[in-house]
């Protein structure tokens, strides 16, 4: 139910909507009907509106129903498996500027989250905002050593107002739930959740401070990209303090060009950011359009990108990491057959899906690409195109994959922006291939190995009685498994040999890793030739199976 006093705001929400005809992105059967029953009665919008795309529409409406819907509709940007293109690609233009806040305001909250008076915290503080936005304002200020800094500060009830607009979805959610009929692929609820997740995320300044720090801490040093410092002395989660920082707007082809930057060196390296960020860091800027990036004016011949607000940063789980990485290098090398396997590997389709159709499918969705110039080809569109193909299936991508998704277009956007004729392929390609093998290769391998090493020496004595209590519950009959079919007896017998080999293969590697940490001669020796010795039995094994 929706509460009564959500009403009034849920009538303005819905006159708003029915002015711009947004009920027109629906079917005609699902157009709910109260935005009908307004439109009977509502002037008719003018020429100029309806001559509007629909996409252009909805983000007319979002932002005037306020901040907090513009903040939504962003988020919302980013769930290209729920909504048509052209709508995505109109929210993802949606910014978020608002009038800014009283100065005094302004103060009273920098004063209260930091628990001590500006005059006492800053040498000197602009009260004009450098910027305002839905959910906080910044303002230039001098610390008392002189370094230059910027204060960002939330605004004034600004959790009562997102709590309360949250509610309201949430109650829409639960109508949506109980009357469309495809609700249960939609899950309204999950939506909600996740734009709740984001904006709580954001209203805390000293996690995007945290966020800010990580990511500096990745590219120190880098003649890539330069990350502002967070004064942590002067942040809490109110208030967040960065170094001041300038730069050109990486839009701005114009100021680029006066400049001297070289942009095509810009794009590429835009490419190997991305790419880096996400298969080397686990950690990368989610939230890159051209408003949060600006390009390093003093450096012309190698030029630098600057990144700004670190509210919104995604990682990946260690498994999908892999496979994402796995399908973008069989998407370069073009092997259809290896992507529909590494889509059924992954799960991101049915276990029992037939990999010749399925690569029939992603052989349709790549094929009409792959005969363009591969300067013209979108890898953030083939990308999409083969989340569709799961989505096909029913299948539902977490939040984070649907988020790097949204980032890449972002930065595939911003790159040929900076150099039209790009080859996305080509710049990807070979630094994907080195993260990967750096990643991947036998030095990873060995560092895994010695992380783990304390664990398994920790484990070590409690292993014999997890034997014994093994053994004995198998002799009681209390872990007997009945064969009722000679295909289950085979799985029985290649289980074993498994098994067998397993327990070699972890024996040899355990003694080869020993190896590594001793270093008197005949200890060593002896733990290399047991060592060696195991993965022969192991080879033996696996012969003999």
């Amino acid at each position: 139910m929706i509460p009564l006093r959500q009403l009034p705001r849920l009538l303005k929400i819905a006159r708003v909507l029915a002015r711009h005809r947004i009920d027109e992105l629906l079917p005609a059967s699902r157009r709910p009907r109260v935005l009908a029953w307004l439109r009977a009665v509502m002037p008719a919008p003018g020429a100029a509106v309806l001559a509007l795309p629909r996409g252009e529409r909805l983000a007319l409406a979002l932002t005037q129903l306020g901040p907090i819907f513009v903040k939504f509709g962003q988020i919302l940007s980013t769930r290209r498996d729920l909504l048509p293109a052209d709508v995505a690609d109109a929210l993802t233009q949606l910014q978020d500027r608002v009038a800014p806040f009283p100065a005094g305001q302004a103060r009273a909250a920098i004063e209260r989250a930091l628990g001590d008076t500006i005059a006492a915290r800053y040498a000197s503080f602009d009260d004009a905002p450098l910027a305002s936005a839905s959910i906080a304002q910044v303002h230039a200020a001098t610390l008392a050593d002189g370094r230059e800094v910027v204060v960002k500060v939330l605004r004034p009830d600004i959790h009562a107002r997102i709590a309360a607009d949250v509610a309201l979805l949430r109650a829409l959610a639960g109508v949506v739930e109980r009357t469309h009929p495809s609700a249960d692929k939609i899950r309204p609820q999950a939506i909600v959740d996740e734009i709740e997740t984001t904006l709580v995320n954001e209203l805390d300044l000293q996690r995007e401070g945290a966020n800010a720090s990580l990511l500096r801490r990745n590219f120190a040093g880098s003649d890539d990209l330069y990350v502002p410092e967070v004064h942590w002395s002067h942040t809490s989660a109110g208030v967040l303090t960065l170094e001041r920082v300038r730069g050109i707007p990486v839009d701005d082809l114009a100021a680029l060009d006066a400049a001297g930057i070289d942009r095509v060196a810009l794009a590429e390296k835009g490419v190997r950011l991305f790419y880096t960020q996400v298969f080397r860091d686990n950690f990368f800027h989610a939230d890159a359009h051209a408003g949060n990036i600006w390009v390093d004016a003093t450096r012309t011949a190698d030029p630098r990108f600057i990144a700004l607000d670190f509210g919104i940063m995604g990682s990946l789980p260690e498994r999908d990491q892999y496979w994402l990485a796995e399908n973008f290098l069989a998407l370069f090398d073009q092997d259809y057959a290896r992507i529909a396997e590494l889509h059924v590997r992954a799960g991101w389709m049915p276990a029992n899906a037939r990999l010749d159709e399925l690569e029939a499918a992603v052989r349709t969705v790549c094929e009409p690409y792959f005969t363009r110039p591969l300067s013209e080809i979108s890898l953030a569109e083939v990308v999409v195109k083969l989340f569709e193909v799961a989505r096909r299936h029913d299948l539902t991508l977490q939040p984070q994959l649907i988020l790097l998704q949204k980032t890449l277009l972002n930065i595939e956007g911003v790159g040929r922006l900076l150099h039209p004729r790009i080859d996305i392929w080509a710049t990807a390609k070979p630094v994907l291939e080195r993260i990967w093998r750096k990643r991947r290769g036998p030095r990873a391998l060995l560092k895994s190995l010695r992380r783990r090493v304390p664990e398994w020496l920790a484990a070590a004595p409690d292993m014999p009685q997890l034997v014994h209590t093994y053994l004995s519950r198998a002799s009681s009959g209390e872990m007997e498994l009945r064969i009722a079919s000679d295909d289950l007896r085979r799985i029985e017998r290649r289980l074993r040999r498994n098994q067998r080999a397993t327990f070699w293969l972890a024996l040899g590697l355990a003694l080869l890793v020993a190896a590594a940490f001793v270093h008197d001669g005949a200890p060593r020796a002896s733990y290399l030739l047991a060592g060696v010795g195991a993965v022969l039995a192991l080879a033996s094994a696996t012969r003999n199976a």
